[in-house]
């Protein structure tokens, strides 16, 4: 029997789906050490982002040369030594359509938080505070949204963006995309220039690092509002808190962390930072459709 090992959780109907196929599953979360022991096991295994599939859990693995299959019930797959995976015969697959909606609509949740210091407001009500005057707020209708990266989730932000009145401008590194009238194509620097509202949707790179830094920071408009439901790591928190202090960013809206659970005190202390703890995908909607996606994955590849 093909056993399946599922580290950080997954939709019940998708397990009971999985173990009517005749799968094994296995949901568990196992540290470091008793994951390399136990990945050793099984077949196939379904993460998110809290565990870490790096070379000493892939050689551990490759001991027993069982494990064929690593899903990541999500987006990204940067918690994957996924190069490493493919050169010993381990395939890497995610599920990328489930998400964009929810992660959008976090996104577009940000924005309404931080124009109208919802995100705040809700903590000093709650001590007993009536700041009734300093949380007066803007309209998103009417601001300029720029969307660094045109995937699916920036494209769903887009979209809602653009109901919203907003007008939405957009960079990648391909150029315009056809069919995406409604939205307007500008290179990088442009788009810092001209955004009111910045978000953005690009996977994290080690080797190229925090694509907003200092620098990028420097080019925007003063006031502008920085949004990231992305990866931890694409803005340099350090940077993001010298552009808050220094008043170019407005506010921030925080989705993920350099490090998770983050230790930055400073970030998530900030009264002009709105967070959420990597929370892009966590609706009872998206998992269903990411669990669908795995089984789709999983039965397909053991056909």
């Amino acid at each position: 029997m093909i056993r399946i090992l599922v580290t950080d959780g997954m939709d019940t109907g998708a397990v009971q789906r999985l173990i009517d196929e005749g799968f094994e599953v296995v949901e568990e979360h196992f540290e470091l050490e008793d994951l390399k022991e136990k990945v050793k096991e099984f077949d196939a295994m379904v993460v998110r982002s809290a565990t870490k599939v790096r070379k000493e859990v892939l050689d551990a693995a490759l001991e027993t040369k069982r494990l064929k299959l690593v899903v990541r019930a999500g987006v990204g797959v940067d918690n994957i030594d996924v190069n490493y995976a493919l050169e010993h015969g381990i395939q890497v697959m995610n599920t990328p359509k489930a998400s964009s909606a929810s992660v959008a609509e976090l996104a577009i949740a940000h924005m309404f938080a931080l124009a109208r210091h919802i995100h705040i407001a809700n903590v000093t009500m709650r001590e007993g505070k009536w700041n009734k005057k300093q949380y007066k707020g803007i309209e998103l209708n009417g601001k300029t949204l720029g969307l660094i990266g045109f995937g699916r989730i920036a494209r769903e932000t887009a979209k809602k963006a653009h109901a919203l009145g907003m007008k939405v401008i957009y960079t990648n590194r391909t150029g315009a995309k056809e069919g995406y009238d409604d939205f307007t194509y500008m290179p990088f620097d442009e788009l810092l220039k001209n955004s009111d509202f910045i978000s953005i949707h690009v996977p994290f790179n080690k080797e190229v690092g925090a694509v907003l830094g200092e620098e990028e920071f420097s080019k925007m408009k003063d006031g502008v509002y920085i949004i990231n439901t992305a990866r931890g790591g694409v803005i340099s928190e350090k940077a993001l808190m010298k552009a808050l202090d220094s008043g170019k960013v407005a506010a921030a809206a925080v989705d993920v962390f350099e490090e998770e659970p983050t230790k930055n005190k400073a970030l998530y202390t900030h009264p002009r930072v709105s967070l959420t703890p990597h929370i892009g995908a966590s609706t009872k909607e998206a998992q269903a459709r990411i669990g669908a996606e795995v089984v789709e994955v999983i039965t397909k590849f053991f056909a």
